[in-house]
């Protein structure tokens, strides 16, 4: 193994709390009744477009260019308060990388807010590339960003490990036909029994083990 290519929202860090904050803010200047976090989870993985759009087809509305920019502005505006890494995932990456692998991260969140939680974080030091959902013509689980990932660091497919969290996920590592592992602890409706993946994790410790193994 000699490269790491990792989901952000659900995989690296719990996000939604700041998700739903901006997101319910959009709805309220729409005068909707706010969202709760499980609903928000559920409708987190598929980028902003996709995530506003299934916030109002639950009003029976559809998606609306005003509606993006207040989530976008919103987000964009405060998306660190309440997000932080989930257990272990530090030393998991201060492990990694004293190895000398590389490593990136391949989101559906656009680049800059992605790069705006790496660095208020203190994450961003850890990672040679970031690939955001608007990088390139097509998202998970299109495999072009995964496969954009490989380019930019220089690997080959066959050393690489993607580790996410979400069905998009999943399809994006089978479209890509790179190894996977699956966080369990991340957001998506689907159970993990029933998602395809070469190894599941509930926390990074265990990742760390299994990936000084490789």
């Amino acid at each position: 193994m000699k490269a790491i290519i990792w989901d952000l929202d659900g995989t690296l860090v719990h996000s939604t709390p700041d998700i739903q904050a901006a997101g319910n803010k959009m709805l309220a200047g729409l005068n909707l009744a706010p969202l709760d976090l499980a609903t928000i989870e559920s409708f987190v993985g598929n980028g902003i477009p996709k995530f506003v759009e299934r916030c109002l087809a639950v009003y029976d509305l559809p998606l609306s260019d005003a509606a993006l920019e207040a989530m976008r502005e919103y987000y964009d505006a405060d998306c660190t308060t309440l997000t932080a890494p989930y257990a272990g995932v530090i030393n998991c990456l201060d492990t990694m990388q004293a190895k000398g692998i590389k490593m990136a991260v391949c989101t559906n969140k656009p680049l800059v807010p992605a790069l705006t939680i790496l660095e208020g974080l203190d994450l961003s030091k850890y990672f040679d590339v970031v690939v955001g959902g608007d990088t390139y013509a097509h998202h998970k689980p299109h495999p072009a960003p995964l496969l954009g990932c490989v380019e930019q660091l220089s690997v080959d497919m066959g050393d690489c490990i993607y580790v996410g969290d979400s069905e998009t996920d999943v399809q994006a590592a089978s479209n890509a036909n790179m190894t996977f592992a699956l966080f369990e602890g991340g957001y998506r409706e689907t159970p993990v029994a029933e998602l395809k993946h070469d190894f599941l994790f509930d926390h990074f410790d265990k990742l760390t083990e299994f990936l000084n193994n490789r």
